[in-house]
């Protein structure tokens, strides 16, 4: 009987014998952020080398993209990946920013994203539009992250004031709405939400402000270059002193100890609750390591569970050819992804919903010591909370 190649609902991407199945990396690789990315895209390499770069007698070619951790520069590499005619899936982007600004041009193009760390709410609400489409997430969303924070806040801290910093991402200005809603919800007030932008380098005047309402714990949920001068800035802010200080996951990363300093000694960050990852969690970490010095921030185990989703995806749909060429349906891919369930991945048991959140909401409370600012050790050794 003849051989007849599938279609699909979008298009097929044909891989020719000696032709390599491609993916593609997207997120930022560059600015002070570029460890949130290198951190992911490490999580990605360590799944393919686990297939030596592999797939039915393909190679495996792995591109990236830099969007910058910005909406403009995720709109660019959006547009960029979704004319690529060869590309099967991807993993990313790093920030929401990213996404924001990409992820349509992708959707529109039959491609499916997953990323291992936007945690904006909004990316996954059920009311989200159809530009999310080709969208999936293996991180938390920060729905769980803010209320955690307010938890820990209101309960282990015991703090009944707060005030918040956002940096204009949509990141950051939805975490800090998230704990704000929470906190204020457990009994507690909120003194001033304030902003900066990214490259504001005083950072004493918004302080400033935010010392004249007397808070007991002040929230900046930013990334690294703003997280670091708003940490070393405040203690030399009347009124601050004694003030408990916290950031989050975009800020969890030994270049955010170098920004800030000693004066990081103290605070806490919020993060993916690496003690709660599953017995494979240590080996996969092993492979991670190769070449590296540390650990370089909090996602690399759940780019990794989303490149194996890919591949999970990808046996259930992939048509292989008499002659070894390989057919790729894309709307059969995004359906497949979409359809994980109990999926064994290093950060939990992992099953994808309808509007694409498929990660283990696990958050931790993390504080910084001696040992990460004066002995520059990596990353914090165990969660003080739960």
């Amino acid at each position: 009987m003849a051989f007849t190649p599938p279609t699909d609902g979008f298009r097929v991407v044909e891989i020719k014998p000696g032709e390599p199945l491609h993916i593609a990396f997207w997120g930022v690789l560059s600015s002070a952020d570029v460890t949130l990315g290198e951190d992911s895209r490490r999580g990605v390499q360590v799944a393919l080398e686990d297939r030596d770069y592999k797939y039915k007698g393909h190679d495996i070619l792995l591109t990236s993209e830099d969007g910058q951790c910005l909406p403009a520069g995720g709109s660019v590499v959006g547009a960029k990946l979704a004319a690529d005619p060869t590309l099967v899936g991807l993993i990313g982007s790093s920030c929401s920013d990213e996404t924001v600004g990409g992820i349509k041009a992708i959707s529109d193009a039959g491609l499916t994203t997953i990323s291992p760390s936007n945690t904006r709410p909004a990316l996954t609400d059920p009311a989200r539009g159809p530009e999310f489409a080709g969208y999936l997430r293996t991180a938390h969303s920060d729905a769980f992250q803010g209320k955690a924070v307010a938890e820990f806040a209101t309960s282990v801290l015991k703090v009944t004031t707060a005030a918040t910093i956002h940096d204009g991402s949509s990141y950051a200005q939805a975490l800090q709405q998230v704990f704000v809603d929470n906190f204020t919800a457990l009994g507690g007030t909120i003194t001033i939400q304030e902003s900066v932008t990214k490259d504001q380098p005083d950072m004493k005047s918004v302080l400033t402000r935010v010392a004249a309402t007397k808070p007991q714990f002040l929230y900046y949920p930013i990334f690294i270059a703003s997280g670091g001068l708003i940490t070393r800035q405040a203690p030399e802010v009347a009124g601050l002193a004694g003030v408990v200080l916290m950031g989050s996951d975009g800020m969890f990363s030994p270049d955010f100890i170098k920004a800030a300093g000693t004066a990081a000694k103290g605070m806490y960050l919020s993060s993916p609750d690496f003690s709660k990852f599953q017995a494979g969690y240590a080996a996969f970490l092993e492979k991670y390591k190769k070449g590296l010095t540390v650990v370089l921030s909090a996602f690399h185990a759940h780019a990794y569970d989303a490149t194996n989703i890919l591949f999970a995806a990808l046996d259930k749909v992939v048509v292989e050819g008499p002659d070894g060429t390989l057919y790729v349906p894309l709307k059969a891919l995004r359906d497949a992804i979409y359809a994980t369930k109990d999926f064994p991945g290093v950060t939990g048991t992992l099953s994808c919903n309808a509007s694409g959140d498929c990660g283990a909401p696990l958050i931790a409370v993390y504080q910084i010591t001696e040992r990460e600012t004066v002995e520059l050790k990596w990353p914090p050794e165990k969660p003080v909370w739960p």
